[in-house]
C-alpha cells in the first residue's frame, strides 16, 4: 500500500432545512450544500436559498 499523500478534515453543520454547511480544514470560506431544481421537487421542498447538493459536488469531482 502506497503512503496516505492527504487526509480530509472537514466538520458539516445542519443549517435550515435541507441546507448544510461545511468548514473544510485550509480553507477560510465554508461550502454549502443543498437542494436546487429536480431534487428539490423531488423531495418536495422550497428552501430559503437554493445551493448546490451534494451529487453535483461528486459528479464535478469525477468529470475534473
Amino acid at each position: 500500500m502506497g503512503e496516505v499523500v492527504h487526509t480530509s478534515r472537514i466538520k458539516i453543520f445542519k443549517e435550515q432545512g435541507p441546507t448544510r454547511r461545511a468548514i473544510i480544514e485550509g480553507f477560510s470560506e465554508p461550502v454549502y450544500y443543498g437542494v436546487h431544481g429536480g431534487i428539490k421537487k423531488f423531495y418536495k421542498v422550497e428552501p430559503e436559498k437554493e445551493h448546490a447538493a451534494t451529487l453535483d459536488h461528486i459528479v464535478a469531482a469525477v468529470g475534473g
